[in-house]
This record gives C-alpha cells, sequence and structure tokens, in this order.
C-alpha cells in the first residue's frame, strides 16, 4: 500500500509536471469513452434490460401460429383456458388487451385527462412479478377471473399528477370515459405495460371474459386476447414451444369453423422484451454500438503511442531509478498506475460527455427507439461496465509502453546523449504502424457515415406524391365516452372542420384518419380480386379538403366533393398500386371505375370513384402499396368504418400564414369542439416528413459524430508522429542541411512518410469497410454498399486532413538552422 500511495503521488506529479500531454492523453481517452458509454447506455436500456420486471427473460408471449397472418394471432378464452390446464411449461399464464385505442379519458372535475387504458387478467401483476407499490393486487383466480371489474390500478404518474401523491387513493372512486372504478392500488414508480407505451398515464382494469364473449358474439366472432406467460426455471423456450404446439394442436381440432381448425393448429412463443424491439432497430443498435467501440480503440490506439513517446523521453530517467535498485517490476507497476490514472480522470470527464450526448439526442431517441429516450444519469450496470472500459483502457494503452520501460537496457541510456537511446528504425515503424492503424479505422467509420448521408440525400430526392410545404397538422383524440351512441363524425369533425375552413389565411382543411408518414391508425383491408386472389389494401377515411391540402394528383375519376352524402351511394378513391392489382384490365387504370370493392353497411356497396396517383404513404424508402379511402360524410355509427373513424382522426390545414399565428386559432377552434382537445398534438408536415426519416436519420447522425472524432483523433496522432519524429532527427535534419541538402527534400522526406503512413491505412481501411459494409446494407436506400464515390471521397477527405496535418512537421523540418541543431546536440 506504501507503494501504491507513493506512485498515485508520483503519477499527480508527472500529470502537474506535463499539463499539455495529460490534457490531451485524458481528452482522446474520454472522447472514445464518452461514446462507448453513450451508445451503451442506449443499448442497455432497448435490448439489455428492456423491462424491470422480475426475471424478464422467462417471460413469453404465446401466439396461436397462421399461415395468414405470419406474425400470429391472439387467442379467445377457449384458448386460455386449455392452455393453462394443459400445459406444465408455465407457472403462470395471464391476458391482456387494450380498453379500445386512443380516446380514454379519466374525468376530474373540472378537467379530464387523456390516458393509455389496458384491460388484464386477474393474476396479470403476479405473472409479472411487480406488485403494487401502494395498496393491493387484483383478487387472483388463477387464469379465470373472478375479480369486480369496477376496479382499476392506477400508475405511478397518473397517482403524482392527478391526485397528487394522495395516498388515500386506494379505495376512492375514479371515474374513467362514463364508468366508475374502485382504486385498489398504485404500480411502482417507472411501472408500464405495455412496457414500449410510455405516452400516456396508464390504467388497468380486470377483464370479464364472460361478458367479453358476449358482446362478441353478437358480432359473429370470439373475443381475442394476448397471452403473456411466464416459464418454469427448468422449462426453455424450445421445449415450451414444442409442448404448445402439441396442445394447439389438440385445441384446434374443437374449432367450429373449417378453416381455423386447418390454419390455427400451432403455437409461436417469441421472448417478451423481443417484441417491443424491432429487429432493424435491435440491429442499427448494435452496428452503432460497433462503431462507438471502434472510435474508443482508435483513442486507445492514439493514446498509447503517445506513451510510446513519452517512454522513449523517459528512457534516462527510467534508467537512473533501475541503477538505484528499482526492479523492472516496481518500474512496470509505477508506469502502469499513471496509465489507470489518465484512464480514471477520462472515464469522469467520459460519463459527463456521454450524459450531454443522450441529452442532445433526447428527442431523436425519443422519436425512433420504441422504449423512448434512456435515462440520463447511468445506473449500476453503465457504472459497472464503465469501471471495466476504465481497466481495460488502461491495460491496452500502457501495457506495451511500460513493458517497453521496463525492459530497456540502462547502460545505453545512461550515457551522454542517451535520451535517443532505443528511439531507432524499429520503433519508427512501430509507432508509424498504430497511425496507420488510426487510420483505417477512421476510414472504415468515415466510409459507413458516407453511405447514410449519401441515403438521406437519396430519400430526400424522392417524389412523395404530395406537398409537404405549409401545411399543419394536429392530432384529435376525443373522448369517445361523450358521444357514445351519438354520431361524433357529424357532431365533433365535420362542424369543426367547417369552422377551420372560415378562418382568414387557411386556403384549404380537411381530415383524415391518417395524414401520409404520419403514426396513426393502420387498418388493412382484405379483398378478393377479380380473378379470385387475396389482396390486402391500407384502409383510410378521409374529407374532401384532403385533395387540396396535399395536392394529390387524379389519374382517373374524380375525388370526394358535395354528392357524396350519407344518402348517395358509397364512394372510395384507390391509388395507382390498388388499380393496377384490381383492374380488370391491368392497361387500363380507369377500368376500375365503378367497381365494388367492400360494403359501409349492409346493402351499402363502396364503389370506386377515382384513381389517385401513388404517394408514399408508410415510409419514404418503402414503395406505395395498395391503399383505399372512403369518405368521412358517409361515415355514421352504423356503417363498419365508424369506429376508425370516430376514436382518432387528423386534422390538416394548408396556410400561408407563420405556425406562431395560426395555432392560437386553431386550438381555440378544437376547444370549442371539446375541451380535451385544446392540448392536441399541432406539428408541421415538414416535421412529419423530417420524422419518417427514422433510424437512417439517427444513425447519420450518430456516425457524423463518431467519423468526426475520428478523424480528429487520426489526424491529431499523425501530427503528434510527425512532430515527434521531426524533434528527435533534428540533429540529422541540420547534417543534411550543413551537407548541402534542399529543404525542399527535407519537406518532401516528411511528407513521404505521411503519405506512407495514409495510403496504408487507407488500403487496410477499404479492406475493413468492404467487410463492415453488411452492416450498414439494411439502412441504405438508392446506394450501393460499395458505392465507389463514397469510397473515394472519405479517402479524399482523409488523405487532405492527413497531409495538412503533415505539413506543419514537414515545414519545421524544413526550416531546421543547422548552426543551432548541432549547437544543441
Amino acid at each position: 500500500m506504501d507503494h501504491l500511495l507513493q506512485d498515485v503521488k508520483y503519477a499527480f506529479r508527472q500529470m502537474r509536471r506535463s499539463p499539455g500531454f495529460a490534457a490531451v492523453a485524458i481528452g482522446t481517452l474520454a472522447i472514445g469513452i464518452g461514446a462507448a458509454t453513450a451508445l451503451f447506455t442506449v443499448v442497455d436500456h432497448v435490448i439489455l434490460q428492456p423491462v424491470a420486471y422480475k426475471d424478464s427473460g422467462s417471460l413469453v408471449q404465446v401466439l396461436k401460429s397462421s399461415k395468414f397472418i405470419p406474425t400470429g394471432t391472439e387467442a379467445d378464452w377457449t384458448d386460455i383456458e386449455q392452455w393453462s390446464k394443459q400445459s406444465r411449461s408455465f407457472e403462470s399464464m395471464a391476458y391482456w388487451i387494450g380498453m379500445g385505442g386512443r380516446g380514454d379519458f379519466l374525468v376530474k372535475e373540472p378537467t379530464s385527462v387523456e390516458i393509455r387504458g389496458t384491460r388484464v387478467s386477474t393474476n396479470f401483476f403476479e405473472t409479472l412479478g411487480v406488485p403494487p407499490e401502494i395498496g393491493q393486487n387484483f383478487t387472483s383466480a388463477g387464469a379465470s377471473s373472478t375479480a369486480n371489474t369496477a376496479t382499476a390500478m392506477i400508475g405511478d404518474a397518473l397517482w403524482r399528477t392527478v391526485f397528487g401523491g394522495e395516498k388515500k387513493i386506494v379505495g376512492s372512486p375514479i371515474r374513467i370515459d362514463d364508468k366508475t372504478y374502485t382504486v385498489t392500488g398504485v404500480m411502482p414508480p417507472g411501472f408500464s405495460f405495455p412496457a414500449n407505451d410510455k405516452e400516456l398515464p396508464q390504467v388497468w382494469i380486470p377483464i370479464d371474459p364472460a361478458a367479453d364473449e358476449a358482446a362478441a358474439q353478437k358480432d359473429g366472432r370470439h373475443a381475442e386476447y394476448f397471452v403473456l406467460a411466464r416459464l418454469r426455471p427448468e422449462a426453455t423456450l424450445a421445449s415450451a414451444n414444442t409442448e404448445m404446439n402439441v396442445i394447439q394442436g389438440r385445441v384446434a381440432l374443437q374449432y367450429k369453423d373449417p378453416d381455423d381448425r386447418k390454419d390455427q393448429t400451432g403455437a409461436r412463443l417469441t421472448p417478451y422484451a423481443q417484441t417491443l424491439v424491432p429487429a432493424d432497430v435491435r440491429k442499427a443498435l448494435l452496428a452503432l454500438l460497433g462503431a462507438s467501440l471502434v472510435l474508443w480503440l482508435i483513442a486507445v490506439v492514439n493514446v498509447t503511442n503517445l506513451l510510446l513517446a513519452r517512454a522513449t523521453s523517459r528512457q534516462r530517467e527510467i534508467a537512473i531509478r533501475g541503477a538505484l535498485g528499482a526492479s523492472r517490476g516496481r518500474v512496470l507497476e509505477q508506469v502502469l498506475i499513471e496509465g489507470v490514472l489518465l484512464s480514471g480522470v477520462a472515464s469522469l470527464l467520459g460519463v459527463g460527455l456521454a450524459i450531454v450526448s443522450v441529452k442532445l439526442l433526447a428527442r431523436q431517441l425519443q422519436d425512433h427507439l420504441p422504449l423512448g429516450a434512456p435515462p440520463l444519469m447511468p445506473d449500476g450496470s453503465i457504472l459497472l461496465a464503465l469501471l471495466g472500459m476504465s481497466i481495460l483502457t488502461a491495460a491496452l494503452a500502457t501495457l506495451w509502453p511500460a513493458w517497453m520501460i521496463a525492459r530497456a537496457p540502462i547502460e545505453p541510456a545512461l550515457r551522454q546523449g542517451g535520451l535517443q537511446a532505443g528511439t531507432g528504425r524499429r520503433q519508427h515503424r512501430l509507432r508509424g504502424l498504430l497511425v496507420s492503424i488510426e487510420i483505417a479505422m477512421s476510414f472504415t467509420l468515415l466510409v459507413s457515415c458516407g453511405l447514410l448521408l449519401r441515403t438521406i440525400y437519396v430519400l430526400r430526392q424522392v417524389p412523395l406524391g404530395f406537398r409537404v410545404d405549409h401545411i399543419l397538422v394536429a392530432r384529435l383524440d376525443i373522448p369517445r365516452y361523450r358521444f357514445a351512441g351519438g354520431d361524433v363524425m357529424s357532431s365533433v369533425y365535420l362542424p369543426l372542420l367547417d369552422r377551420v375552413q372560415q378562418v382568414k389565411g387557411i386556403e384549404a382543411a380537411g381530415v383524415m384518419s391518417s395524414v401520409p408518414l404520419a403514426r396513426g391508425w393502420r387498418v388493412q383491408l382484405g379483398l378478393i380480386d377479380n380473378n379470385g386472389k387475396m389482396i390486402s389494401a391500407a384502409l383510410k377515411v378521409a374529407s374532401p379538403g384532403i385533395q387540396r391540402v396535399f395536392g394529390m394528383h387524379m389519374l382517373a375519376g374524380r375525388y370526394f366533393n358535395a354528392q357524396d352524402t350519407p344518402a348517395s351511394d358509397g364512394a372510395v378513391v384507390v391509388n395507382r398500386a390498388f388499380a393496377r392489382l384490381y383492374a380488370p384490365e391491368k392497361h387500363d387504370l380507369a377500368s376500375v371505375i365503378g367497381t365494388t370493392v367492400w360494403q359501409l353497411k349492409k346493402d351499402k356497396p363502396l364503389h370506386i370513384v377515382g384513381v389517385l396517383d401513388d404517394e408514399r404513404s408508410n415510409s419514404i424508402e418503402d414503395s406505395s402499396v395498395p391503399e383505399a379511402e372512403a369518405c368521412t360524410c358517409q361515415i355514421a355509427p352504423d356503417v363498419n368504418l365508424y369506429n376508425i373513424a370516430s376514436s382518432s382522426i387528423e386534422l390538416a390545414v394548408r396556410t400561408r400564414q407563420p405556425k406562431k399565428e395560426i395555432v392560437p386559432q386553431l386550438r381555440a377552434l378544437l376547444r370549442q369542439a371539446a375541451p380535451e382537445l385544446e392540448q392536441a398534438n399541432i406539428t408541421t408536415m415538414d416535421q412529419i416528413v423530417e420524422d419518417s426519416y427514422g433510424s437512417q436519420r439517427l444513425a447519420a447522425r450518430l456516425l457524423e459524430g463518431f467519423g468526426g472524432a475520428a478523424l480528429l483523433l487520426c489526424t491529431a496522432g499523425l501530427y503528434g508522429l510527425l512532430a515527434y519524429v521531426v524533434a528527435q532527427r533534428t540533429h540529422e535534419l541540420g547534417i543534411r542541411i550543413a551537407l548541402g541538402a534542399p529543404r525542399g527534400n527535407l519537406l518532401w522526406l516528411v511528407m513521404r512518410q505521411a503519405g506512407t503512413m495514409l495510403l496504408f491505412g487507407i488500403a487496410v481501411g477499404a479492406a475493413l469497410a468492404w467487410l463492415s459494409s453488411r452492416f450498414v446494407r439494411s439502412f441504405l436506400y438508392g446506394v450501393n454498399a460499395h458505392d465507389g464515390w463514397t469510397l473515394t471521397s472519405a479517402a479524399v477527405l482523409l488523405c487532405a486532413c492527413g497531409l495538412f496535418a503533415a505539413y506543419v512537421p514537414a515545414r519545421r523540418a524544413a526550416g531546421v538552422d543547422p548552426i543551432v541543431a548541432l549547437h544543441a546536440e
């Protein structure tokens, strides 16, 4: 311990003696550690620890497999009852379903708060392994439900914001929509289910399967639920999946529908955590984590080079210590402690950089990650990983220089002029190799960044099929209970639209179930075409003014107009992709005009009245999909599309007035329509399009930072090496000039050395970029993963920066005064 304390004190003295060296080394490592910590924080939040449930790795989602629905189908009560009785792989099995989408409100006079309501089985929270923070759980009766369905469990956020954290809330009544519930408990802070839904405060209500089934039977269907089960410790996912396939095979034999008996004969088990994070997001985050680790390696290599240079300058000091009796192990310990101290300080600074980075990217992370932005402050797992990275950084950056110092012979270093002892060609080549490795890794990051930036550029050139300028969009979620039994379309949306159209400065206005590229409702309509083939189309509802708002181009027929009323024939407008699939004559899109595609209600068919040009509706990178739009003016409570249109709809207006002037007027009109609409989210269509770039834009922005930092570090490393070489060769350069060597030759000598390292590094980096292209291929659009222009541009940029960094030491070499150099030696 005495030795350790002495080493730490000496390390601090060394840092004070060489503040420039310490600042460069700490700053370099902080950049690498900060980038890796920030990305690991995101990966830990989304992939490693996505749900804060007890032993979340044993939770699985159970669906019935289906040939026609690849993602699987929900289970009805009969399925769940048989699965619970027959399975031996699960400790418990619970089920849940949403309350019907958006539009649920907790009423607390004089206001109401929009909530996310979820209906769950009574044993649901026991299955998750999360008890209430306050109060008690629902009365549990295994997989069956005998609880009082007029009870509710509320989330911590709702409890604190609406009820002020009052513990007396347990046992008190609350009103959700038009029904009163008794609060049985409050869930812990941070708890949410579904785990990827944290947009609204949450409430959970027990399911009554008998009542659900009775209501579903009236529509000729079964009530269906999502199933969540907990594996027994001795069971595996594979064994449970095999067992459930056997059980479901027996259950399917009892179905009345012959098609279901043939189709739904198996089960699909998926770890619950995987259902929260799409595969493309998981792959993107792991690829970005790999890029951050590459940046960290560049920082480590850079500091290793700095320490090698410092080791050379300290050879005489170390030799004196050895001559006075210090063992090699003692010297090695001293140098390692210095490295650990540098790495520790860099880690603290890196944590600060990581926190700032996550904060600056919070909005993008919130928009594009399924579980939202990670917490700003690192938790225990992040700090543990940071500690491991600090130790590893110190070991990688310090061991090699420390070993070279410890094993260097004493006698040559003690001779006069021994400061340069051991700085021969081999060591120069070694340091040049390290710089070339930096260049290679930096080139790989630059190529990946260039490919993504080109992808963003190509996406911005894609024709969208609609206008985006001067358009405001407001998402409207109304309290459905207020209009139960009425017609929300004719009493709220259409009158609101009439008032909006009268506002000065608004050129056009319309309502639509989901505007293009927005994250609204996605409803698929299954149709049989004229050849008897099943086709699928996206189904929307829209008002006549939507065409003017977005400037959509008609290819045939007409768009909705004043002729389309509840009393007139049902009208539907389809796009080019739909017409090509459904047209009797593929070459004539107008041939679909007048064709019946569906029914609004019994004896009221929907006829195609027009064909729109294709538009990018789901995402910019995906081709247009078949789409059909029905007219809002014909949507009444007795038609099939009413539930789609009544729960949530989007208002779009075209205006030349600035957003800050028109938004207050819109909010005033929304408040008149329904008080809850005043706080509706209002954004621009430009922002919706910008957000639709999704993972490509987020990855490009992160790689811009990584690529820029890598370029800075490798340029600094190249400059540092050449500056050191010039300083070490001052005597040699002075002799060359004294013997008549032109100064231009000395300039070329240094620049040639820089060019050799750059060319070698770029050659190796090109091979690495070729190998790593498979990690970025899935994010590219309109750009080849081995794009020659990107490779060339990255090489030119890296060469330009490298040669610029080399020019300063080269000029210094060419400007050496031979007399001063020889006198100094």
